[in-house]
């Protein structure tokens, strides 16, 4: 049964490095990670800030979406963290860490991870342009 060790979200800086070091196992030979950074650009204008405003069950949430994507899988560990307040440009905004036996599971939960996560957290997004314009998204 794969264990969760971290699935949260955080107004802290997340650390890929702690997420990766929550999985490791004796038992696993791989470990894939995620990191969703906070870019410079979006729809060809410069980002200035951005904040993701979350809902609040979006803790509850991320740990729901978590537990049923990997409930049949063969990973043995999954971290998960992401973050809302202001992110700065270059930080990282959402992260995964997952240690399988082998490779194609720990690739394969981890993208399932992710793409499950954007689609149904309860999330938002908030773009400040460079150019004085604003934008915001409902998704992670």
């Amino acid at each position: 049964m794969p264990q969760v060790m971290r699935a949260d979200v955080t107004s802290d800086v997340i650390s890929i490095a702690q997420l990766c070091a929550l999985v490791k196992d004796d038992r696993c030979g791989a470990v894939v990670t995620f990191t969703g950074d906070v870019r410079n650009h979006d729809g060809g204008k410069e980002v200035k800030t951005l904040t993701y405003e979350i809902h609040p069950s979006a803790g509850e949430q991320i740990a729901l979406i978590t537990a049923a994507v990997i409930a049949n899988s063969d990973v043995v560990k999954v971290a998960i963290s992401h973050r809302f307040g202001e992110i700065l440009i270059g930080e990282t905004a959402f992260a995964v860490a997952v240690s399988a036996a082998h490779r194609e599971s720990a690739f394969e939960i981890a993208s399932a991870l992710v793409n499950e996560i954007k689609a149904k957290l309860p999330i938002w997004k908030h773009q400040i342009f460079a150019d004085g314009t604003d934008e915001w998204v409902n998704t992670a």
